[in-house]
Formats: C-alpha cells, structure tokens, sequence
C-alpha cells in the first residue's frame, strides 16, 4: 500500500470556493456525472472533495462523527460509493482543531478514530484545516499525529494539510506524512488575489517535490464572482486573467483542485481547465522546480518561469502581472543554451496548441496586461 501514493501533484474538484455550506449528496453525484461525461478524469481530475459543512455541530454517544442527515440522507459510504462507481476517488474534510473553520467537530484527540472512519466510508483524500487549534498545540505535532493516523488506516489516503503557511511549515512539513501542504492564505475570485498569492510562492519553489508538494490553494478559475461567501466571490476575473491563474499554478507545481460550478462551464473556462498541454507540465513526473529567469529590459512586473522537464523539453512561463501591455523576453544563455552548444529551441505553443517557431539566442513575446504566454521547447543541434 501506499506506493507512488500522490507523486504527482494531485488534480480534481472542491465543493468550498463555490458552494461554501451549501452542498448535498445531489450536488456531489451531479458533479460526478458531468466530470464523468466531460471525461475530466482522463484529463488528470481524479479526486471530488467535500469541504466543511458536510456533518452535524456535535458527535455521537460513540464520538462518533455523523454526516447530516438531510444534507446526505443516504450516508457518506453512499456517496463514496456512487463517485467511485464514476471513476473518480472520493475526499473529505476535517480540521486539527477542536472544530472545523465553520464550528463542525474537529479531529482533535479523535485523530485516529476519525482516520478509521474515513476508511470505513472509502475515502481516499483528506483535507485537514488549521482552525481553533489550541495554542499549546503546535502545527506540526498535530499533522504528524493525523498523518500517522491516516497511514495505519488500512486504506490509502492522501493527506492534504490546509496550514495557510503558518509556524513556517516549509521548514518542517516533509517530515510529516503529508502529500500536498498549502501555504498561502485563502484564495478568492479577484486578480489581486491570484497575483498576491504566485508572488509569495516564488521564491519557495524548492521545498516542493514528489509526494509533497506545495498547495497555492484551490482554483477560482471559470466561477465569475458565484462564490460561496463574498469574501471568496470578490467580483471575479477575466478569462484571460483565469487562463494566466491556471498557467501560473501549473508551472509552480500546485496541485489543481478546481472550484467552480463544473455543471455550467463556459467553453471558455472547458479550454483552460482541460488546457492538456499544460496540465502535462504541471503532472510531469520529476516535478522539478521552477526558477526565474530574469532580464534587465523585463519590466518589474513581467515575471519568466522555466522549467525542466523529464524528457529533457523545457518549459517556459512568461507572464505579464501588471496592468498595461509589456514585452517580456528571454536570453536562452540563461536557460544553459549558450551559443557553443549548437543548440536551438523549437518552441510549441501551449495555450495556442501550435508550433511557434525555432530560437537560437532569444525569446520575445508581447504580452498583454495580466495575461501570459507558455511554451515547451525542445533541443535541436543547429
């Protein structure tokens, strides 16, 4: 058990961004049958995760935690069942503290029965939050302590620990058994947001890696404002600012957890979510860092991002975070390329999904305001 458990950063779907406190068992098998017809699935989407709100404000006499009854009347293995008989795997949420984030039980001193539980239920992905932990309790005991609980569980679990980036997590979370850890603070549906949050990761790309990887939390990407709360909703975005949010979490490594209303997708938001171009960047299985490439005649808020790949391609981000048009480019001698190799780049266009043409020196490219460009370059002998 447990081999190659999350390599990968994973993929799928939470009810929280757009539903907040208001979901039931129809909305879940809703949402599994339109990932299933939309074939989401092969796409890389494996994981349909129900956030907080799924149980009722007390435990039972056994401790028990207990789903609500008129929200899942047939019970969580129910659900379970029903999404696993899409082709999906099935996530939950809890949370270290004495209670979740919107006052349900908590999993403190009740971690390992509630991981036996989860078991029970057949879930395969746990999100564990960080809210109303007692201050004498540090973050990193407790998800060591879930983490140990989940993994003698006697079922595969991915372990998703929703920390916000408090106590300096990347500094001790690999020693947990945690395989994805997120560390911002919450996401919401403006481009301030999404800015905000890639510029505090750019400089904490080398503590993600396989098995652990760091979470910038869950995508806004296609809701246009129908947030679950108005702190989440913020007025929405662009589909030209969702494309560079989706671009921008796929050259970083974050896992892709989706949190629109996949039943009413625009074809707009369907081209940037199933965009497989990318989506293999973000998935490849070496999951190396990005780093910065930077140029003096870059403006400050033009930001390049490459990548190497496993197959020896390397992927190159170019994004324009600020609010006019720019020209961004890129030495390729700052890539290792330099003019003795011999060698060039022909580049493939991963928005565009054509070839774009073959680069010997540089790369320059107009991007417009808040927008971006990806390629994937692949080495040829000149």
């Amino acid at each position: 058990m447990r081999a190659n458990l999350c390599m990968v950063p994973p993929m799928g779907w939470n009810s929280w961004n757009t539903f907040a406190e208001n979901i039931n068992e129809e909305l879940i098998c809703q949402t599994a049958d339109i990932m299933q017809a939309e074939g989401m699935a092969q796409a890389g989407y494996r994981y349909i995760v129900i956030d907080d709100c799924w149980a009722l404000r007390e435990r039972d006499e056994q401790g028990r935690l207990v789903p609500d009854p008129v929200k899942f009347p047939h019970g969580m293995k129910a659900v379970s069942d029903y999404v696993h008989s899409k082709g999906f795997l099935f996530g939950m949420y809890s949370c270290c503290g004495t209670r979740t984030c919107a006052g349900y039980p908590g999993s403190f001193e009740h971690e390992f029965e509630d991981a036996r539980q989860f078991a029970e239920w057949g879930v395969d992905y746990l999100k564990y939050d960080n809210c109303f932990r007692p201050q004498h309790m540090d973050c990193a005991t407790l998800y060591r302590r879930m983490g140990l609980a989940l993994a003698n569980s006697d079922r595969d679990m991915v372990f998703s620990a929703c920390q916000w980036g408090v106590q300096e997590v990347h500094d001790w979370i690999r020693s947990t058994p945690a395989h994805l850890f997120r560390s911002t603070v919450d996401i919401n549906d403006c481009w301030n947001s999404i800015r905000d949050i890639a510029l505090s990761q750019m400089d904490r790309q080398s503590i993600s890696g396989p098995f652990c990887h760091n979470d910038m939390d869950m995508l806004v990407v296609g809701m246009h404002g129908a947030g679950g709360t108005d702190y989440i909703a913020a007025g929405g975005c662009t589909d030209e600012e969702y494309q560079t949010h989706f671009a921008l979490w796929c050259m970083m490594n974050s896992p892709l957890m989706l949190g629109c209303d996949v039943r009413g997708m625009t074809e707009a938001t369907r081209r940037v979510i199933m965009n497989r171009d990318l989506i293999a960047i973000n998935q490849d299985v070496e999951c190396r860092a990005p780093f910065r490439v930077s140029c003096e005649s870059n403006p400050p808020e033009g930001y390049v991002l490459a990548k190497f790949l496993s197959n020896g391609d390397i992927a190159i981000g170019m994004f324009n975070l600020g609010d006019v048009a720019a020209n961004l480019s890129v030495d390729l001698w700052d890539l290792g390329l330099g003019a003795k190799t011999g060698c060039r780049l022909a580049l493939y266009d991963c928005i565009a999904h054509q070839d774009a043409g073959t680069e010997g020196e540089m790369l320059l490219c107009k991007i417009p305001a808040h927008g971006c460009k990806v390629f994937r370059g692949r080495l040829e002998m000149k």
